[in-house]
């Protein structure tokens, strides 16, 4: 439950781009998860720092909701503001093959001024689902290539200290996070350095990318992405399934058949269902190969 007088404060700055007790399922990419307290939508990079001083000064929780995906909100909801940055698209070809995007710009988006404009360095990240902001506070990628392989800067709001850019080197970029990202920080835009090149040759390699995915995974039915990250010199996908897990079924949640590092919703799954199936995948893991699997998915919520 939000104090009275930090939701006047977020009323005040968001006026209706703020909602109470607002259902989260709906803008989630697996279709499963509890209300927050408040879901929040701010139209610009400026009212989106003004949203995280307000928390900040209220002592009120926040997380970040980009497209959905990556991100298991429990049955029970979230305590404090979720923060949808959906309406962050602005999208620019800089000087000297420098691609602008704010972080709700989608990954469909970026690859079609990709394809447009003859800029290739991004390729890798055709068909991995979400935006920019979690493109970068993840630090997707592939096997072969990372966004921090294309990122030049990222602009970011903290508690406690205004908008500003951190270079690349000064963000630490790791496998599937970035270590200097400031504590509570939220991605609101980003650089990335990419080169002039064929039009054709860019659309090229994206569809080649696409069409892998297509072959690979299960994008025809609802998940949130990698549900594990790959353990060193392993694949999550193929411990799971040598496991024998492939197929298996809780409520109405599934390990893919498709490929087992993916967890589907075939229609009424519940997170519980969800976890249920993490952490049988854990177990039977840890039991076969003595390897601990550690979730890629942000788990978010209350525990009950």
């Amino acid at each position: 439950m939000i104090a009275p007088a930090a939701r006047a404060a977020l009323e005040r700055a968001l006026g209706t781009r703020v909602r109470f007790d607002a259902p989260l399922a709906r803008h989630t990419s697996l279709g499963v998860g509890g209300p927050a307290d408040a879901l929040a939508a701010p139209e610009s990079a400026a009212e989106a720092e003004v949203c995280v001083r307000a928390c900040a000064e209220h002592g009120v929780p926040l997380w970040v909701l980009g497209g959905g995906f990556n991100t298991l909100v429990l049955d029970a909801g979230v305590d404090g503001v979720v923060l949808r940055l959906h309406r962050l698209r602005r999208l620019d070809v800089e000087t000297d093959g420098v691609l602008f995007a704010e972080a709700g710009v989608s990954h469909a988006q970026a690859m079609r001024i990709c394809a447009e404009r003859g800029l290739a360095g991004l390729e890798f990240a055709a068909g991995i689902p979400g935006t920019v902001g979690g493109w970068i506070a993840m630090n997707a990628g592939i096997p072969e290539r990372e966004t921090a392989a294309a990122a030049r800067e990222v602009e970011v709001v903290a508690p406690g200290s205004a908008r500003r850019w951190l270079s690349r080197d000064a963000l630490r970029f790791v496998y599937r996070g970035a270590l200097g990202m400031p504590p509570g920080g939220v991605v609101l835009a980003a650089r990335f350095a990419l080169r002039a090149a064929e039009p054709r040759a860019v659309r090229a390699e994206i569809e080649r990318h696409l069409a892998h995915r297509r072959a690979t995974q299960p994008i025809d039915q609802p998940s949130f992405g990698s549900v594990f990250k790959n353990p060193p010199g392993e694949r999550a996908g193929q411990l799971i399934e040598l496991a024998g897990l492939k197929g298996l079924r809780v409520g109405g949640a599934e390990i893919s058949s498709v490929h087992a590092n993916f967890i589907v919703n075939r229609g009424g799954a519940s997170a519980a269902d969800v976890l249920a199936l993490m952490r049988r995948a854990q177990d039977a893991v840890r039991e076969r190969r003595g390897i601990e699997l550690e979730p890629e998915v942000r788990i978010v919520g209350r525990s009950r």
